[in-house]
């Protein structure tokens, strides 16, 4: 007999899924018997929330949903951080997991992992869906697959009563496709006509972008247009002299901005923890712009003279072929904005240059990496100011959720999304401390990361923001994992440093089979 969870480990393998990150429980038995005899891979995490990570970086890399696996109650619960932090990001990510039998929900019996109201949990936080019949898992997987690709890719909730679970299941149905919304032409030629009307076009490139690098730089170059990259865009425009890969929260950026005739903003979501970091408010009148984005209810949320909701890749290579070319002084534009934001971290805070260098020693040691972080001091100063050469090959948990713990989980998926790709773990001593337990499951999958540790012995951001607000500095001191011996129980070589840029780079550079631990000992 075939089961429903059998045939939705059937009907991801149909949909293109490869991995499943997941911890199994009793009320998951049926989906694991369903791994068994699939194609896909299944990756045994040491916490639900780090399973839902690993989903969240396979999907950041790859385009395609991460798929986690928990029991009900619990493990739902343990993973709800991670899926909170990919709808911050706008990350698709399914999160399958078991729920009491029918007859029992919403009665209070008390069975084990039992909820209150399971879905009703979830449904604050994205969408869920329950298969109550065999006939429904064809239908759920579908709506499933286009909530998380469709206009704003999202986290979506999957539950299976046990009673369910277990029952004979017929064959599913073809997967549904999914296509890319295209922009109206009526949309596009009022676009091109402003555009071609305007001599100081300044683009502003969120994460819809990452995946639309080439468009992206035609239109730039076309419009003679500096390009403002927000941190999960970073990447799309490496090393052009259009490109200014610093953050619309600084003073020099929003200069820039200030100073256009007019603004195209594209797949950015415009929001504070990219556009105002700092709460200063101030930011320039964007009410004129032509906002492109795929989410109607993104777009209805600020104001502007023209919005076009189509996927990115789609309008960006659309008007690129519609705008008249011309050039001027944006080259010129964007290098002043470059050199202006550099020296302006200076002035932010004394360290922040030395820190944004160690990312730079990463990437320069590693050409191509995927280079992820968590909440830790390096990380928010090339969130700032940093050019990555990899679109999408630099994000993190910084932004946005700004969940800790983060990165060890989100290393693994990347890891696994982009075989043979060398990938770093920039993370502090506070926040491995949430997730440690994952270093040793990239030890059990043999994955080639570096878990890069900025230890400064304890939660010194959030130490200076308290003592700059005039507070007494309390609860910031955690001792650190004494990493040496960490890395030895979690069988990774260990080397430790100083914060020196070329010693990161040589160490980074030496040949390594699997994870290694390194440490950077913060001054």
């Amino acid at each position: 007999m075939t089961t429903v969870g059998m045939r939705l480990v059937e009907g991801l393998a149909a949909r293109g899924v490869e991995v499943v990150f997941g911890i199994p429980g009793v009320h998951t038995v049926e989906l694991y018997r369903g791994l068994a005899g699939s194609s896909l891979r299944h990756v045994t995490a040491r916490h639900e929330q780090g399973a839902a990570f690993m989903a969240d970086g396979y999907a950041r890399v790859t385009g395609k949903p991460g798929v986690a696996f928990v029991i009900t109650g619990p493990g739902l619960t343990n993973a709800l951080t991670a899926m909170a932090q990919a709808r911050a990001d706008s990350v698709p990510m399914l999160v399958v997991s078991g729920v009491n039998r029918r007859d029992s929900l919403g009665q209070g019996f008390g069975l084990l992992h039992e909820l209150p109201d399971q879905a009703g949990m979830v449904r604050a936080l994205c969408p869920t869906l329950r298969v109550s019949a065999p006939e429904m898992l064809g239908p759920v997987l579908d709506r499933a697959f286009a909530l998380m690709l469709g206009a704003r890719p999202s986290p979506v909730h999957i539950e299976v009563p046990t009673d369910v679970m277990a029952l004979e299941a017929g064959a599913l149905p073809p997967a549904l496709p999914l296509a890319r919304r295209a922009p109206e032409a009526a949309a596009l030629a009022g676009a091109t006509q402003q555009l071609n009307a305007a001599r100081r076009v300044v683009i502003l490139a969120g994460g819809g972008t990452k995946a639309a690098a080439g468009p992206l730089c035609a239109l730039a170059e076309a419009l003679d247009a500096p390009v403002v990259q927000t941190v999960n865009a970073r990447g799309v425009m490496f090393g052009h002299a259009l490109g200014v890969p610093a953050s619309p929260s600084l003073d020099a950026v929003r200069a820039l901005i200030a100073g256009a005739d007019l603004v195209l903003a594209v797949g950015t979501e415009l929001a504070p923890t990219d556009y105002d970091m700092y709460v200063r408010g101030g930011f320039p009148d964007l009410s004129g712009m032509i906002r492109i984005d795929a989410c109607a209810e993104q777009l209805a949320r600020h104001p502007a003279a023209l919005r076009i909701q189509a996927d990115a890749g789609l309008a960006l290579a659309a008007l690129a072929q519609a705008v008249a070319a011309r050039q001027a002084d944006g080259p010129a534009r964007a290098e002043a904005t470059r050199r202006a934001a550099w020296a302006e971290l200076a002035g932010l805070h004394p360290a922040m240059q030395a820190q944004q260098k160690i990312v730079e020693a990463m990437r320069d040691a590693l050409p191509g990496a995927i280079l992820l972080g968590d909440s830790t001091q390096p990380v928010y100063a090339a969130n700032l100011y940093y050019d990555h050469d990899r679109a999408g090959g630099w994000f993190n948990a910084a932004t946005g959720y700004g969940a800790l713990g983060f990165g060890p989980g989100a290393a693994i998926g990347a890891a696994l999304a982009a075989p043979g790709v060398p990938v770093v773990c920039l993370i502090g001593d506070g926040g491995l401390q949430f997730s440690a337990a994952e270093l040793r499951t990239a030890r059990d999958e043999g994955l080639p990361i570096s878990f890069v540790v900025w230890n400064n012995a304890g939660y010194r951001e959030i130490a200076e923001a308290m003592a700059g607000a005039g507070a007494q500095v309390i609860g910031c001191d955690p001792s650190p994992l004494s990493l040496g011996p960490f890395a030895e129980a979690c069988g990774l070589p260990f080397a430790s440093l100083a914060p020196d840029p070329d010693a990161l780079r040589a160490a980074l550079q030496q040949a390594q089979n699997g994870p290694r631990l390194i440490e950077l000992r913060a001054p």
